[in-house]
């Protein structure tokens, strides 16, 4: 389904648009609901241009009359039984704006009318494709109301009657659909096309009124193609039930044709004229005078033919402005024909005879227009100014009116008119510099690293708790000392993924050795270096050590340790260093004297022959027997 809100917004004029506002907003301090109906819906929906505007509102629209001409409304004429009336707003809008009603029929063409819903009032109209409605109310806007499925029809490009009886009630219906088959090239369905010829046959025409065949002899002159319409209406036998002195054979064809030429190319310029007016005297060339009177008085809308009176006049005054001094540059003839009426404007394009006046409309046609095509959008730009500047879009139109005149010839020129509109620019952006980071493989200072290998055990302690750099800084050093253990050399096998980040989180690893709790200790080590450095060989297959988790495995080494003296565990700990560049914080916290190491062998050896349990990570068996060898 097509989006009418967008519709509403892009198929209408701006003169329709801000006319339907000035009704929306009289009929809202009323508290009236109003709706957009008829044809102007069915042309927005197929897409053919939209002429005229019908609106309702659910009330007593003849009330609504002072306040439209406050909102620069021109009432133009008026149906009393009907509850409706006809305006023109500015920009040569037409509207009808009326009551929603429904309607009975006790003879044919004599119509009774009474209040109703807008749904009761689409259900009473001539064919389905009129029979639709647009809310223009708040908080329904746009709402399409349909119940006669009225889109389709127009998608089949068809005429469908509402009531079966639509022809008999109504004649004058059948003269519609004959005008409106001519203007949209659609065609009645099978039934409706029936009824039709029927109607024609048994004369049901004849119970028309006048109000109607006024309405409908001045419709013929609102139409975009009068002429064709007019050979139409000729050929379906309906102009000598309208008005007999009208016809087509009658009709100054040549000028209709150059009025319509006109008419587009001056709506490819923006001004959009309503050409009734100018056609009423080529489609009446070769009537007699008396019969144009009575044509021009049998109207329904006699604001139509004050309007035909007057365009001589207007257009003469307006010829008389164009040709002043107040129009002798090309940009002040463009704001003169966008300011003047456009039924002037088209007039006087038409009939003037004036050299200078002639040669300014082919200017505003061809040259002037051209100048759009020059505005320097790259050059503002790299001046910044942008569309969401302030006074972007006034800026264009002086910048325009400037190169119609022919001022800004070069870029130069077009820089200086520039400048003055030209914000500053912004200041720099601003770049915080990062901190540098710190070298990986820093070398840590001679007086750090003597101190941790010639310490007693409690400087390795505290260096592999705190768990910074300085810990695997010091291992080269304990490896030129030759210190060291035979568990800490097995374990150089495993890979040590702390090494490349030089961190790791301490944990606190408190697991007992054996069941009785013998040798239970404490390891603060980081969680990587516990889980990932340390590794043992397998010493015998007889007598397997039960296998310890991952920091576990760090306090076999550590009871290892307290056998050996200090300076001996510290060499072996710096060669597994030295090779796998592994951080010592594998390392005992404390070397403890020799016998206390020796009851921690014998709580060991005890504890060995408990479970046969293979994990990752081998017993620590061979790491123990090879301690006495290197004491020999």
């Amino acid at each position: 389904m097509a989006d009418y809100i967008y519709l509403l917004e892009n198929r209408l004029s701006q003169a329709q648009r801000s006319a339907l506002l000035a009704v929306r907003e009289v009929a809202r301090a009323k508290g009236l609901t109003v709706f957009l109906v008829g044809g102007a819906v069915r042309d927005m929906t197929s897409g053919s241009p939209v002429r005229d505007l019908d609106v309702v509102v659910q009330g007593n629209a003849l009330k609504l009359k002072k306040d439209i001409e406050k909102a620069h409304g021109v009432i133009t004429g008026e149906s009393e039984g009907a509850q409706a009336f006809f305006v023109r707003f500015p920009g040569g809008v037409r509207m009808e704006i009326g009551s929603t009603l429904t309607v009975t029929y006790p003879k044919p063409g004599k119509a009774v009318v009474k209040a109703a819903t807008i749904l009761d009032d689409l259900r009473r109209r001539d064919f389905t494709a009129n029979a639709m409605a647009l809310s223009l109310n708040d908080g329904s806007y746009g709402l399409l109301m349909d119940p006669l499925n009225g889109v389709a029809d127009i998608e089949n490009r068809e005429l469908r009657l509402v009531s079966n009886y639509g022809f008999i009630e109504d004649p004058v219906r059948m003269i519609r659909a004959a005008r409106l088959m001519a203007r949209l090239s659609w065609q009645m369905d099978e039934k409706t096309q029936a009824r039709y010829e029927t109607g024609k046959q048994e004369g049901y025409i004849s119970a028309m009124d006048e109000f109607h065949r006024g309405y409908e002899t001045e419709e013929i002159f609102h139409e975009e193609d009068p002429l064709r319409v007019l050979t139409r209406l000729e050929a379906e036998g309906w102009v000598k039930h309208l008005f007999p002195a009208l016809s087509a054979t009658k009709a100054n064809v040549t000028e209709l044709e150059k009025l319509r030429d006109l008419q587009g190319q001056l709506q490819m310029q923006g001004i959009h004229p309503e050409a009734s007016v100018a056609n009423f005297p080529y489609l009446t060339a070769k009537m007699a005078p008396k019969d144009v009177a009575a044509l021009k008085k049998s109207f329904a809308r006699q604001g139509f033919v004050a309007e035909i009176e007057a365009l001589e006049d207007e257009a003469k005054a307006f010829a008389t402005e164009l040709s002043g001094k107040g129009a002798a540059t090309p940009s002040q003839a463009w704001k003169l024909l966008h300011a003047a009426k456009p039924e002037s404007i088209l007039w006087v394009a038409h009939t003037s005879k004036n050299a200078g006046i002639q040669n300014k409309f082919k200017g505003f046609f061809t040259e002037w227009a051209q100048a759009k095509q020059k505005l320097p959008y790259t050059l503002m730009q790299e001046m910044r100014i942008v569309p969401e500047l302030p006074g972007y879009n006034e800026l264009l139109d002086k910048l325009f009116f400037e190169l119609m005149d022919g001022k800004l010839g070069t870029v130069e020129e077009m820089k200086a008119f520039l400048e003055p509109y030209s914000p500053p620019a912004p200041p720099p952006p601003v770049h915080l510099r990062r901190p540098r980071a710190a070298k990986k493989d820093a070398k840590p200072a001679k007086s750090r690293k003597k101190a941790v290998v010639e310490g007693n055990g409690e400087g390795v302690e505290a260096i592999a708790a705190s768990g910074s750099d300085e810990v695997s800084a010091s291992a080269p050093s304990a490896a030129k000392n030759g210190a060291g253990t035979p568990a800490k050399t097995a374990a150089a096998a495993a890979p040590a993924k702390a090494d490349a980040k030089k961190a790791a989180v301490p944990v606190k690893a408190a697991a007992p050795v054996s069941k009785n709790g013998a040798a239970k200790t404490a390891a603060k080590a980081p969680v990587k270096a516990a889980a990932k450095s340390v590794a043992v060989k397998p010493a015998a297959k007889k007598a397997p050590v039960k296998a310890v988790s991952k920091a576990p495995a760090k306090k076999a080494v550590k009871a290892v340790a307290k056998k050996a003296p200090v300076k001996t565990v510290a060499k072996k700990a710096a060669v597994k260093a030295g090779a796998k560049k592994a951080p010592a914080k594998a390392v005992a916290k404390k070397a403890a004297p020799a016998k206390k190491a020796a009851v921690v062998k014998k709580v060991a050896a005890k504890a060995a022959p408990a479970k046969k349990v293979v994990v990752k990570h081998a017993p620590a068996k061979k790491a123990v027997k090879a301690a006495p060898k290197k004491r020999r």
